[in-house]
């Protein structure tokens, strides 16, 4: 059937590997990164979204050959390059065996084909970069590019799943129309804050009547700083109310004396003693007794039980015997949530626990005072001022209005399958009495800014039309609105970091409070930190407010934006939409339970602002497309309604898009869930399952390293392992119906030399598996359906696991086209890794390839004595070796050789001249890399050993293009590799 579109550079080839280093170059920014202007789980890097968006709107050259052809200064060029690629082709066709043997000659219109497209490949790779994220000059020429192959127009995006907004973002910086929404009111907001709000007062200056920063003030410049100056008047106004319960410390002579700004403190929980003699005695249940860590200036709690007193009594110690610090990392902790009593040793379980909490029997003491001294932290026993201070927010707490807290939460529910709740019952139990008085005095404080900033706006010449931001306003009373907006992120910012789940981090690089959200998930702190807000360390307010401020002086407004709170199974898009799209990830996160914690605080800082976003007590929780199995009754049931909410939503998509641009939907692997059932995964098959059952057909499928470095998820639970970006068309209304044979024969047709192109383009051997789905399941999804032998449809795990087998049967068909001796320690490999092996099985397996154990051992990849035989490492090689000397070359040699080279120097002059003196065998060398690591990676499960063919492969394009320019003047240019 005739094409009837133009492919999109998506949709055949991607500069992946640059992609992936600016995204993972992108997990070190911090400041003004948009993900600091407030936490959301799992966000896709910038990088990724705007590489994925720019490729899914621009053509392949491949499908404008005639305008490329009619170029004369490109046809020039091209004419110039092309006997140098006809000249090596001729060169790779005399050494290749199967398929590399079958490729076809290079003609004029490849050529010009691959330069234009190394062209929009370099745009990319500017494009990705971080600090070119707001070079107008960069992002122009992008823009240009996609009015270019859009008829002169930039077209709208939408993302049905906005989440943390990345899609939005990067669409509204290449200057398209942004839309989103989200189920989620939270969600909607950071949306609102990142692409709708800008926009709205692009360019203005500040209006605030302090000193400007600057005469000049481009995109959200001048918002950002009212954001940071009326942060400041919010705080001030706060500690004039509230400063009272924050005293300062006075400093021991040995630090100096004086006076000191506390920055935390230290708690642990309590429960009464277990044991009948003790149980009016609150014991403590703690992780940890430690402060500080730094070598000579270790600080910890000494806890000294007195049977006699029937009490326990802390003291801050410093320094002490290694036995009295090993014990104090201890804490009482005896195991997971469970514990021994300080005064008689007996034991404390998780449940006993739950229970005394659930009672109203849990309770806290206050162990220490962190404070900053003259030469870094001080950690003092707490005084009689300091607990005077407690009382007092004790008491002031009840002249402040925290109903709207009391909603009720799930309680603590990280790892922790019991379901304990450990008297967490509503959001308020969260928190310490200081800590609501903190929060809930700048909350109310923001209230009153309304009226100081719209006067402010009136005298800096801003009409007060009384049309609020939720209305489209932009005036006096939405400008008010839009910082305020800001300034409540800075106070969930503060949350955050102000709850009793927040812990202290006693590391000698950090000592300093963590926040409650260290993964996605509220874990149990049984020790925890209360941070100073109105000091100059971590959590403090002024800091969350320049968090907040930086992002937003990052952001570029090149477009409108709007997003939406919309179920994405209703939504309807805008017309002649583009959709990217990162729905929720299965089961991996429960984004509506978690973002509960800032939506209690969100709905009393900004419901007025935005009322139809803060109608509900909490965030929906049944309509939200995730497979929670609390929720649904069991896994069975939770994976059907997953199936057919995506299934829905995905249909709403396909019914409204149009024929002439693809779809970009991003999938996240569970790295559990790859260890444990592979490319076939049950997540991976139920989410292409509903793609499929859309009536999408998938077209392309790029692997992204696209999480962040600080995710939300603690190592050994279930990390996102790697993305998929899934590249989908509408199916065509005339899709047959084929059979289980007849697909089977099109993978065998198509498969390989879809692999062949994707080896060519120096996709790592990690990324082969989810990039060889993309064609194969463009061969299954193209048809209406494929039967089976009884007539019913084939799943989508069957056709992954076939499509995998596919390229096992690929990757091993490989090893036929290599010499005798790299196919004997191929085999070896496999079975023996780099261990010994009896001497008759090498013989045998050297027999069966018309080859003797001797002849492996002259070519210098094995070592054989006494009995056994086994690889040479690659420590052991010949460090002067050259191939053009070398009598008995083998592609093994050379491959181990490079490796070496590679794992020693990198990208260096060294491997590339070592590359170019293969000459045209240095195909062989790399695709025995792929075998090698599929058998390392996926049959010896050896990830070091996987990790540096890897490696190899991923600078393989760098390092052959370093090679072609190496001179190997001097040398014997006549190589003796012949195969």
């Amino acid at each position: 059937m005739p094409q009837t579109y133009k492919k999109k550079l998506i949709e055949v080839a991607i500069p992946l590997e640059a992609i992936n280093a600016a995204s993972a170059r992108e997990k070190s920014i911090r400041h003004g990164h948009p993900s600091t202007l407030h936490l959301w789980w799992a966000r896709r890097p910038l990088a990724a979204c705007r590489a994925v968006l720019f490729a899914q709107l621009v053509d392949d050259p491949s499908s404008c050959v005639d305008e490329l052809m009619a170029d004369p200064q490109l046809r020039a060029r091209a004419e110039g390059e092309l006997p140098g690629r006809v000249a090596a082709w001729e060169k790779s066709k005399a050494a290749a065996k199967g398929a590399a043997a079958n490729a076809p000659k290079p003609t004029l219109e490849d050529v010009a084909v691959e330069i234009e497209r190394k062209r929009l490949f370099a745009i990319i790779e500017d494009l990705v970069k971080w600090e070119n994220s707001t070079n107008e000059e960069v992002l122009e020429r992008a823009r240009a590019e996609i009015r270019r192959s859009c008829g002169g127009v930039l077209p709208p995006v939408y993302d049905p799943f906005s989440g943390g907004g990345s899609i939005p973002l990067e669409a509204q910086r290449l200057g398209l129309p942004a839309y989103g929404s989200d189920l989620n009111p939270v969600a909607v907001m950071i949306g609102k804050a990142m692409i709708e709000i800008p926009p709205k007062f692009k360019d203005m200056p500040p209006i605030h009547p302090g000193i400007k920063e600057r005469s000049f003030y481009r995109n959200a410049e001048g918002l950002a700083e009212d954001v940071r100056y009326y942060g400041n008047w919010v705080r001030e106004k706060a500690w004039e109310r509230i400063g009272h319960l924050y005293p300062q410390v006075d400093l021991p002579k040995e630090y100096g004396g004086g006076k000191a700004t506390v920055i935390a403190w230290i708690w642990a929980r309590t429960v009464p003693s277990p044991d009948p003699a003790f149980s009016d005695v609150q014991v403590p249940v703690t992780s940890s007794f430690t402060l500080g860590t730094k070598p000579g200036r270790e600080a910890w709690i000494e806890a000294t039980p007195s049977r006699m007193a029937r009490s326990v009594s802390y003291e801050v110690k410093r320094k002490g015997t290694k036995e009295e610090i090993k014990q104090a990392k201890k804490g009482t902790k005896s195991g997971q949530a469970n514990f021994r009593c300080i005064i008689s040793d007996a034991p404390i379980s998780g449940a006993y626990v739950d229970a005394a909490a659930s009672r109203g029997k849990m309770g806290r003491v206050l162990l220490a005072v962190a404070a900053e001294g003259k030469r870094g932290r001080v950690y003092l026993s707490p005084t009689a001022q300091q607990l005077a201070a407690v009382e007092s927010a004790n008491e002031e707490i009840g002249e402040l209005n925290t109903a709207f807290l009391k909603v009720p939460c799930r309680g603590t529910f990280a790892s922790n399958a019991q379901g304990r709740r450990y008297g967490f019952e509503t959001f308020e139990d969260y928190f310490l009495p200081r800590q609501l008085a903190s929060l809930t005095t700048l909350s109310d404080v923001l209230r009153e800014l309304q009226a100081e900033m719209v006067a402010d706006c009136i005298k800096a010449g801003i009409a007060d039309d009384g049309i609020p931001l939720a209305d489209g306003g932009r005036g006096a009373k939405a400008y008010a609105e839009a910082v305020r907006v800001y300034l409540a992120f800075a106070i969930d910012r503060s949350a955050d970091r102000g709850s009793t789940i927040c812990s202290w981090d006693s590391s000698p690089k950090m000592e300093a409070l963590r926040n409650t959200f260290a993964r996605q998930a509220i874990p149990m702190t049984w020790d925890f930190a209360e941070g100073n807000p109105f000091s100059g360390s971590s959590g403090n307010f002024s800091s969350n407010v320049d968090w907040v401020a930086r992002a937003v002086e990052l952001i570029v407004p090149a477009s409108d934006g709007h997003i939406t709170q919309h179920d994405a199974q209703t939504v309807a898009y805008p017309p002649s939409v583009v959709i990217s799209s990162d729905p929720p990830y299965y089961d991996n996160i429960e984004y509506s339970d978690l973002s509960d914690f800032f939506y209690v605080w969100l709905k009393k800082n900004c419901a007025d602002i935005y009322p139809d976003s803060f109608g509900f007590l909490s965030t929906p929780k049944s309509e939200e497309l995730v497979a929670t199995r609390y929720r649904h009754g069991g896994q069975d049931e939770a994976d059907i309604f997953f199936l057919d909410g995506m299934t829905k939503a995905l249909e709403k998509m396909t019914s409204q898009i149009g024929p002439h641009l693809p779809a970009t939907i991003y999938y996240a692997f569970k790295q559990s869930e790859m260890e444990s059932e592979g490319i076939s995964s049950t997540g991976w098959a139920t989410f292409l399952q509903a793609v499929v059952q859309a009536g999408f057909s998938i077209v392309g499928t790029w692997p992204m390293r696209t999480e962040m470095s600080n995710r939300m998820v603690a190592a050994g639970t279930n990390a996102l392992a790697n993305s998929v970006v899934l590249v989908c068309r509408k199916k065509e209304a005339t899709a047959d119906t084929v059979t289980r044979a007849e697909f089977i024969r099109a993978l065998k047709r198509e498969l390989p030399p879809a692999i062949a192109e994707l080896q060519a383009a120096n996709i790592a051997p990690a990324d082969m598996p989810q990039s060889a789905i993309g064609p194969g399941m463009g061969v299954f999804s193209r048809h209406r359906a494929v039967l089976e032998a009884d007539d019913s449809a084939m799943t989508v795990k069957t056709a992954l696991q076939l499509i995998n087998a596919e390229l096992d049967e690929y990757l091993g068909g490989i090893r036929g086209e290599f010499d005798v001796d790299t196919r004997f320690a191929i085999t070896w490999f496999e079975q023996h890794g780099m261990g010994k092996g009896d001497y008759g099985v090498a013989d045998n397996l050297a027999r069966a390839r018309g080859i003797s154990v001797d002849s492996v051992k002259h070519a210098n990849i094995v070592e054989s004595a006494a009995g056994k035989v086994r690889l040479l490492k690659r420590n052991e090689l010949d460090p002067d070796w050259a191939p053009e000397e070398d009598g008995h070359l083998t592609v093994w040699e050379c491959l181990q050789h490079l490796v070496r080279l590679h794992e020693r120097t990198g990208l260096s002059h060294d491997s590339a001249a070592l590359l170019k003196r293969f000459g045209p065998q240095a195909e062989a060398v790399k695709d025995l890399a792929y075998c090698l690591y599929d058998i390392a990676a996926n049959k010896r499960r050896e990830a070091s050993e996987a990790t540096v063919y890897n490696a190899l492969i991923a600078d393989w394009s760098e390092l052959s293009q370093m090679a072609a320019t190496v001179s190997l003047e001097g040398r014997n240019r006549q190589t003796r590799f012949e195969l």
